[in-house]
């Protein structure tokens, strides 16, 4: 690991503990006290072991829509490198620096670069098509619950869903229309090198070039001959979501509360949103307070610290912990070759 990996290691942990130090310390009375001598471990277990689940799942869907794809790539390689992606991501803003590590081990399977891009494209695109889903039904369903929030996080919220809805229309009208698509795509980042004036820009626009070429590979390479893998991935989607977004609930109840899922999973939906917004690496800060705001609706204030606490100690941390053991696999793996 280089000093640039070490540098967004602690960057990234050192905002997250001071937050949550914040929060503990600023919620922490006699009551707590009394929630901590309840609390049911085998929950916290259970919460635990949902994440692993997830992971299987993640593994189960990468497995699934590489097959569909004509490549055989062992289970246990997809789930080693599902848990190693997830260090890259908590060094990254917004969470999204998994992807290379994942084409990467693809590639290493002896699957073609193009194929496994296509691969972990589809992947991204059934997880936005899933959370707008979710997203316009939760609105239809809990819009009144999420009025009362404060302005800031409800701003938040409608931009990132706004985003994601674009994202999924332009894929949409990708799919139909590759090269009109990709000639409104480009013509508007060279707009944006004109206004801006620098020499970054010009890198962003001929990555998208070649990875928008990529993109409607794959979803060429998914429609002639992967129909399969996508309604594999659908489902393993739908099922690897909702395992994520169980797990507070289960804190919930590992704390002696209601798990209050319908709240709770509103909850999960609008942090999911909100994390996306490449802001800080691993969305570290970020998650913290958003949670904070929306679980303080419904949790008492004497255990809101110790739940998100708890919550990112599962989501986060540990995923910084399990990505550095995977990693270690690849590593080992490349030193024998």
């Amino acid at each position: 690991m280089d000093k640039s990996q070490k540098r967004w290691i602690y960057i990234s942990l050192g905002i997250s503990a001071i937050i949550l130090a914040l929060m503990v310390g600023s919620t922490f009375n006699e009551e707590t006290l009394t929630y901590l001598a309840h609390m049911n471990i085998f929950f916290l277990i259970l919460a635990l072991g949902l994440r692993f689940i997830s992971f299987a799942l993640w593994a189960l869907r990468i497995q699934k829509m590489s097959f569909s794809l004509g490549y055989k790539v062992p289970y246990s390689h997809c789930y080693n490198m599902v848990v190693a992606n997830l260090l890259v991501g908590a060094l990254t803003p917004g969470q999204a620096g998994g992807e290379p590590v994942r084409i990467h081990e693809l590639y290493k399977a002896k699957m073609s670069v193009g194929d496994a891009t296509a691969v972990v494209i589809m992947e991204r695109v059934l997880d936005a098509i899933m959370l707008v889903a979710l997203s316009v039904c939760t609105l239809l369903i809990m819009g009144s619950v999420i009025w009362t929030l404060s302005s800031g996080i409800i701003f938040i919220i409608f931009f990132s869903l706004s985003i994601l809805i674009l994202f999924v229309v332009l894929l949409l009208y990708a799919v139909r229309y590759p090269e009109p698509a990709k000639r409104m795509v480009m013509r508007f980042l060279h707009w944006v090198e004109i206004k801006m004036k620098r020499p970054s820009i010009q890198k962003i626009i001929s990555s998208t070039d070649v990875e928008f070429d990529n993109f409607c590979s794959g979803i060429n390479a998914f429609a002639k001959h992967g129909k399969a893998g996508f309604v594999w991935g659908s489902v393993c989607t739908i099922l690897f979501w909702f395992s994520e977004f169980v797990v507070a609930s289960v804190i919930l109840m590992g704390l002696g509360l209601p798990p209050s899922v319908s709240e709770s999973m509103l909850a999960q939906i609008i942090i999911a949103l909100v994390s996306m917004i490449p802001l800080t690496p691993g969305a570290s800060g970020v998650a913290e307070l958003s949670a904070a705001s929306l679980y303080a609706l419904f949790v008492p204030t004497a255990v809101l610290g110790i739940f998100i606490l708890l919550w990112r100690l599962i989501m986060f941390y540990l995923n910084i912990v399990f990505g550095l053991i995977a990693t270690m696999f690849i590593f080992k793996r490349e030193i024998m070759k």
